[in-house]
């Protein structure tokens, strides 16, 4: 094919691509005069007049935001169909738009008639002759790519075919700090787990480099599309293992139209909350691990640490005394009676029922029960009492209990061992860690919390009014407190109805606490799962299994499994391959589909500081896209200063600094960069008893080059 032809198609696409642009623009400016018509009919100076604006200028906003996040790649893909089938080319887009007389010119590439331009194969035809990716910057066209599907079609004879595949073309492009969408290039085993059905469970499984993430992203976007209703009234929640990996996905669904998704990482998932700090692995294995669960029960029925032991009182002849036999009792009899929160408003009752049982005097006889209690009710001692003994719990105060070692002690007896409750003591920092989270979320439902507003600070004043839980909270983000009005003291738990959809990635690491914290988002959701086994960095995989089985409760299962790897090159999978063979992981391997003629180089140096230098400086000078240092969690800081402390970096390779970062072995899950140098990696693989895994994961971040250094 030569250049002229090619010129010829991309000038013919570029026609077409005008047209759909300017309908586009018509669109916009239709959405911004319904946004005026709304503003106005809220002048009328009535209710209805304000029902209406209000609905008007949300749709319209929304229409405007869908409109501006497909404007980048606007039209992506063309499918030619056989002489049987039709003579007129269907455009597939990020969005779909009609003309002027309503005849399509962009089909959603969620459509039902747009599944075809990922599922038909030279195999399988399924009617197309000719299926062509646009390659596009703006509003403009640069190339196109053409596979041939049915070549013995008689509309074949007519079409010229170009380029050289447009899914290797993709792969080749340089990687920048954002994750985007693969959409034009989804292939037919990515395609059929984006669009399983909308029931139950889907499960995503697979090597490093199959896509796991982008697919089940481009899966949520195609749920929005097709039950938008459900999904956008009920909220999607995409959680991931950490903050990093949360900032390079967030720009996928947005370029793909949709908005309505609340996008956390594992320390973000409580509203009101925000954890980055991380715990030694140690520490992090017993936070995360399920006997958690029943130290932070028994926590939450202990007596307040600073509560008063002794109420005494003398009315009329007798002295009536509750003392710490007499408060325990009542304790209990109020946890039986459900959470501990909900029980606030029968403190009141209670006391004065056990204290009226004391009245045994003729003088204190010859008034009523009624009378006694008012006279309670209206003391000051006694209602301060009340409220000292009996005060409403938040989870941050009562997680702050189990910093006294003898409270940990008391409460993790039978449950925790000497060591596990010796390494749990000493890890309480000054902030929340991410395993922190789960703890908190924990004693939240075991307490009955009030919802905590979404500022993200822990620090935020609790509602404190008896009906403050039932006050509606309805944002997508704020729902998870806001469930069914009132509790459900049969289970002792706050009931939950959560989000729609929730999809969790980077799966195989949640550990069983975490499980039940996501487990409570999404108790009558439909869920996407993201994971690799092989991957994982919680120890116990066993135990997390039965807790994400728990979480997700009996609800049907569809498993999907991507098999080809488009990350790495064939010479880097191999290296982390025969790695993961070495020491015994039971790795998924995929077949990696590209080769650079380039190995992994494996060196030991005596200046570890100058060969980071000298490799990174090698790589970021040759390669376009991004560049990881990737380096044990004990060396974060300290190679951190060794690369903020050149100044000459960017003048000598010509590299913005966004294109370089530092991370530890756990910070790359879920990432990819062109090249990687990996510092110390027996130190990575020695700090955890999962680093196997993570070495494993590191060795599978880069897509064009890697260097392993070891002083």
């Amino acid at each position: 094919m030569n250049s002229d032809v090619a010129a010829r198609e991309v000038a013919r696409e570029q026609e077409y691509v005008d047209t759909v642009y300017s309908q586009l623009d018509k669109a916009a400016l239709s959405a911004q005069e319904l946004a005026k018509e709304g503003l106005a009919r809220g002048r009328i100076g009535n209710e209805g007049g304000l029902v209406e604006r209000d609905a008007m200028v949300f749709q319209a906003a929304r229409r405007m935001a869908t409109l501006d996040a497909a404007h980048e790649g606007l039209v992506f893909g063309r499918l030619d169909m056989g002489a049987q089938v039709s003579d007129v080319p269907r455009y597939i887009g990020r969005i779909g738009l009609r003309d002027d007389n309503y005849d399509v010119l962009l089909i959603d590439w969620r459509a039902p008639a747009a599944a075809v331009f990922y599922q038909a194969t030279l195999a399988d035809p399924q009617g197309v002759v000719r299926r062509r990716i646009l390659r596009s910057k703006g509003v403009h066209v640069l190339g196109v790519e053409d596979d041939l599907l049915d070549p013995e079609d008689p509309a074949a004879e007519s079409l010229p075919i170009v380029g050289e595949g447009a899914l290797l073309a993709q792969l080749s492009k340089a990687r920048d700090r954002s994750m985007h969408s693969i959409v034009a290039t989804i292939q037919a085993e990515q395609d059929r787990a984006i669009r399983a059905p909308n029931k139950g469970v889907v499960s995503i499984s697979g090597g490093p480099g199959t896509g796991k993430t982008v697919v089940a992203l481009h899966r949520a976007a195609y749920l929005l599309y097709a039950d938008r209703r459900r999904y956008e009234r009920g909220g999607v929640l995409v959680v991931g293992p950490s903050g990093v990996f949360m900032r390079y996905i967030e720009r996928v669904l947005p370029s793909l139209g949709e908005t309505a998704v609340a996008l956390r990482s594992l320390g973000e998932v409580v509203d009101g909350v925000r954890a980055t700090r991380r715990d030694e692995p140690a520490v992090a294995e017993v936070k995360g691990s399920a006997a958690m669960a029943e130290v932070l029960r028994r926590t939450s029925r202990q007596a307040v640490p600073d509560a008063p032991r002794e109420f005494r009182v003398f009315y009329r002849d007798d002295v009536i005394v509750l003392g710490p036999r007499e408060l325990g009792g009542l304790r209990r009899q109020l946890l039986s009676m459900g959470l501990r929160n909900r029980s606030t408003t029968r403190v009141a009752s209670t006391l004065i029922d056990a204290m009226w049982r004391q009245v045994r005097s003729e003088r204190g006889r010859d008034r009523t029960k009624e009378e006694f209690a008012e006279e309670m009710r209206t003391s000051d001692a006694f209602l301060e009492f009340a409220a000292a003994w009996w005060p409403r719990l938040d989870a941050p105060t009562v997680l702050g209990w189990l910093r006294d070692p003898d409270f940990l002690a008391r409460v993790s007896e039978g449950v925790l061992d000497d060591e596990s409750v010796r390494v749990l003591s000493k890890s309480w920092g000054d902030s929340l860690s991410v395993d922190d989270v789960a703890l908190l979320d924990e004693l939240r439902y075991l307490l009955g919390d009030p919802p905590i507003v979404n500022t993200g600070s822990v620090d935020d004043d609790y509602l404190a009014e008896e009906d403050a839980s039932l006050h509606e909270l309805w944002t997508a983000s704020d729902r998870e407190y806001a469930g069914p009005r009132g509790w459900a003291p049969p289970t002792n738990r706050v009931e939950d109805d959560g989000f729609a959809h929730v999809l969790v990635d980077e799966a195989q690491d949640l550990t069983p606490m975490q499980w039940r914290m996501v487990g409570r988002r999404g108790r009558g959701a439909t869920w996407t799962i993201v994971g690799d086994l092989a991957q994982s960095s919680w120890p116990v995989p066993a135990e997390s299994a039965a807790a994400r089985a728990e979480a997700l409760g009996d609800k049907p299962r569809h498993d999907f499994h991507l098999s080809t790897n488009y990350r790495n090159s064939s010479e880097i999978y191999d290296f982390a391959a025969e790695y993961a063979e070495r020491v015994g992981l039971d790795a998924d391997l995929p077949d990696a589909v590209r080769s650079t003629g380039i190995a992994p180089a494996q060196l030991h140096v005596d200046d570890l500081e100058g060969a980071v230098h000298e490799h990174l400086a090698d790589l970021a000078g040759s390669l376009a896209g991004t560049v990881g240092i990737v380096v044990p969690t004990a060396r974060l800081g300290e190679v951190t200063r060794w690369v903020s402390s050149w100044p000459e970096f960017a003048e000598e390779t010509g590299t913005p600094d966004s294109r370089i970062v530092v991370l530890t072995g756990l910070d790359t899950k879920g990432l990819e960069f062109d090249g990687i140098v990996v510092v110390q990696p027996q130190e990575i693989e020695d700090e955890a008893p999962t680093g196997k895994a993570t070495l494993y994961v590191v060795y599978t971040r880069a897509t064009q080059r890697m260097v392993t250094l070891t002083s």
